[in-house]
């Protein structure tokens, strides 16, 4: 049952998608706060894509402090949907309520969803389709966390970056899954390079080599449009390329050191290995040339991402300066001479640090701020940097040469 009280506030809390502006100086708050005040008040969650993504986040956000509810989920299969929802209600059976009339599936199921009386809605399907869900959800006046990449294409990154100016205009939250701007390792890392500590920045390193993911074989009686989504990381509609959906995170740490984007890349890549049908249309490997400006300076960024067994594999990302180096992902920092000079601290008194949980801390943080009143929107740094490997699969797809502007206006 809801109370009187909870009832008003959710009218308040969609009313501000409206009145925003004015909602803030009646309160002397800005929406956010006044919807959640005092931090006390349930934060209503939306589901949408319930593959292990989405289950993931789901319980990672009713992980977080001070109470929460999943009450609503979209997937475009029922079997998907079915199995999140079992799997989210043993971890969190008091913070689910789902009912039938709440479970929605099919192509159309994201905006039943959106219709629900819910204040967050996780976006987590195949990235293909996060502008078009993006949109929907700001149109609606929810508070996002969605998934990378953001979009597969210049055309929905463009989408994303426009919808994202409702968002700040609604003072929506907007958090994307670009989990290592919320590790303590990566934040102090990045904060003692960009301080000087190895000096200027000349070259970076940034990989993500592994041996690949899934297949689900097709079976019989199955439409191409379900093998296609079911399989969706080896089509580019659906999933970009591994360079998109997996190395974004690599690149997205070094746009975040740069302070900046690429001003333009070359590279090459193909099919050597994994060439199957079962694989789809994607490459099993790329590489890449970034080339970043700032201030006049240049320097490059040499990037790897690949698929292929019985390889040398890295997921990690290294700066060369004037002045020494660092690897980032394991926060250390050497002098000219190959000497440690700093680390990251592994412990914390008696107990060994847990130096990459950004997946549940994003979370927390995300929701720690709307109790707080804040409004975080990282869509632009999500948007991006999913375009620097958008960039780079066109420039390894093309073998040609390609200019920042030139990619983000085709």
């Amino acid at each position: 049952m809801t109370t009187n009280s909870d009832s008003s506030r959710r009218s308040f809390l969609k009313d501000t998608a409206v009145v925003a502006a004015g909602a803030s100086v009646l309160a002397g708050l800005n929406p956010v706060r006044a919807a959640h005040v005092g931090g006390s008040d349930t934060i209503r969650i939306g589901l949408v894509g319930c593959g292990g993504r989405g289950r993931g986040a789901a319980e990672q956000a009713l992980n977080t402090e001070g109470p929460t509810q999943l009450v609503a989920m979209a997937d475009a299969f029922d079997d998907n949907l079915q199995s999140a929802l079992q799997t989210v209600s043993r971890q969190h059976a008091d913070k689910v309520d789902v009912p039938k009339e709440r479970q929605f599936v099919g192509f159309d199921a994201y905006q039943k969803v959106l219709e629900q009386d819910i204040d967050l809605v996780i976006l987590a399907t195949p990235p293909g389709f996060r502008p078009l869900h993006f949109e929907a959800a700001v149109n609606a006046g929810k508070h996002v966390f969605m998934e990378k990449p953001v979009a597969v294409d210049a055309i929905g990154v463009n989408k994303v970056i426009d919808a994202n100016q409702i968002a700040k205009s609604k003072n929506l939250a907007v958090a994307v899954g670009l989990q290592r701007h919320h590790e303590p390792i990566y934040i102090e890392t990045i904060k003692r390079l960009q301080d000087g500590e190895i000096g200027r920045i000349v070259a970076t390193r940034a990989y993500w080599n592994g041996e690949g993911v899934w297949v689900r074989p097709r079976k019989d009686g199955q439409s191409e449009m379900e093998y296609q989504m079911r399989n969706w990381y080896y089509f580019n509609w659906l999933c970009g390329d591994h360079i998109t959906e997996q190395h974004i995170h690599n690149l997205d740490v070094i746009n975040w050191l740069m302070g900046s984007y690429p001003v333009s890349a070359q590279g090459q890549g193909g099919r050597q290995v994994r060439t199957g049908k079962e694989y789809g249309e994607i490459y099993d490997h790329h590489f890449v040339e970034f080339t970043y400006e700032n201030e006049g300076d240049r320097s490059v960024l040499l990037s790897q991402c690949r698929h292929i067994g019985n390889c040398w594999n890295s997921v990690s990302e290294y700066a060369h300066g004037s002045e020494g180096s660092c690897d980032l992902a394991n926060g250390r920092i050497f002098d000219t001479k190959g000497t440690l000079k700093w680390e990251y601290p592994r412990m914390d008194g008696g107990n060994r640090k847990n130096l990459h949980d950004g997946w549940q801390q994003e979370h927390h943080d995300l929701f720690a701020a709307l109790r707080r009143g804040d409004v975080p929107n990282e869509a632009e740094y999500g948007a991006y940097s999913s375009m620097t490997s958008i960039l780079g699969r066109m420039c390894t797809y093309s073998g040609q040469e390609i200019k920042w502007a030139d990619a983000l206006a085709s």
